[in-house]
């Protein structure tokens, strides 16, 4: 064999050999990735789990405390509820440990156990907070943490609720049939403006009832527009692609209602109730927001008194119909608020708009 050949043959046994290492490290490498990468799952499963669980019982433990020790008193209410939030974290570090115990046996007889025994954990917890109870203890404690904002949101919560109870359902029922056609064309509306749907609806509703007309104070269409802000109008315009606008057209009408309100929602901070009572009350002298300075009114609770000759209600008349609207696609019908524990059910579903209730 020539000496050409052998360094051949030799460069070749190297290169071969060089396939086989590179081939050999990327094996050992998907091995560790693989086993590591489960690994990591099965903690971050169980982390997760055990700290949605966690959740749920801070919640639920801290919504029935300020429940039942509710007042100002130092004694009486301050510290008792105090104790309960020390003892709970003496309870969350005692049963810490208890699963670092119960993981250990767990994990010898298979590495999964302790994640799939998290997530029944987690499970559990889930379905309890699916009831009326954690609802309960969940407004509970927005009550506690949101002060008067809170406060605001939940009387005006039952405004709406005693609203929807003084109702005549039949003729709400009748409104809620007569805005299918539209429901199409408002829905639009509300992505195109990223403003509520439901809501919106019950706008229409508060404005029209769903017969479109001209009334004598200059309302037209669905929304009976009378003079939006300029700003609207153009980006309306814009939107369509037309420079002159029909008001009477039950696409246009419902573009203008929804960059109207989201108009307002801005000048409004994002309050809801504002918001809806600014829509109503339009630009003139000012709107809603010179009304509010000129008093010193900061929110819906505090400008309420000030409004006797101007729709104070309003907001209320627009949410009941969208509560209307969403209690039909949910129940399939107007349930009467007094009976059996339709109340709480209602509740439970919540008003568009507030995103106050449930989980």
């Amino acid at each position: 064999m020539t000496v050409a050949k052998q360094a051949i043959r030799k460069k070749s046994g190297n290169k071969s050999n060089k396939i086989k290492l590179n081939a050999s490290k990327k094996a050992l490498l998907k091995a560790f990735l693989i086993n590591h990468g489960q690994r990591v799952l099965r903690l971050g499963g169980e982390i997760l789990s055990l700290a949605a669980a966690a959740l749920i019982l801070v919640i639920t433990v801290l919504g029935r405390s300020a429940e039942k020790f509710a007042g100002v008193s130092l004694w009486s209410n301050l510290v008792p509820f105090a104790t309960v939030v020390l003892v709970l974290s003496g309870v969350f570090f005692g049963l810490f440990r208890l699963w670092m115990k119960i993981r250990v046996p767990l994990t010898r007889r298979n590495a999964n156990f302790p994640a799939l025994l998290g997530v029944l954990v987690a499970l559990g917890s889930g379905w309890y907070s699916a009831g009326l109870e954690f609802n309960r203890d969940l407004a509970n404690l927005r009550g506690l943490v949101g002060g008067a904002a809170q406060a605001e949101r939940v009387t005006l919560s039952h405004q709406v609720y005693a609203a929807y109870r003084r109702a005549d359902l039949s003729q709400l029922q009748q409104m809620v049939e007569r805005a299918k056609p539209y429901e199409s064309v408002i829905q639009e509306a509300a992505g195109a403006y990223g403003v509520d749907t439901e809501v919106l609806m019950g706008v229409g509703a508060a404005e029209s009832s769903f017969i479109p007309r001209d009334i004598k104070d200059g309302g037209r269409g669905l929304f009976q527009i009378t003079a939006p802000p300029k700003p609207v109008v153009e980006w309306v315009g814009k939107k369509l692609g037309e420079r002159q606008l029909d008001w009477r057209n039950s696409r246009h009408n419902a573009l203008i209602g929804a960059a109207t309100w989201r108009y307002y929602l801005k000048e409004m901070k994002g309050d809801l109730f504002l918001s809806l009572l600014a829509y109503n009350i339009g630009p003139k002298n000012g709107g809603l927001l010179s009304i509010m300075q000129q008093y010193g009114a900061k929110d819906f609770v505090t400008i309420q008194p000030y409004l006797q000759n101007l729709p104070r209600d309003y907001p209320i008349r627009v949410l009941t119909a969208a509560l209307a609207f969403r209690l039909s696609k949910v129940e399939g019908k107007l349930p009467r608020y007094e009976e059996g524990d339709n109340a709480k059910r209602i509740q439970q579903i919540g008003i568009p708009g507030l995103n106050n209730q449930g989980w």
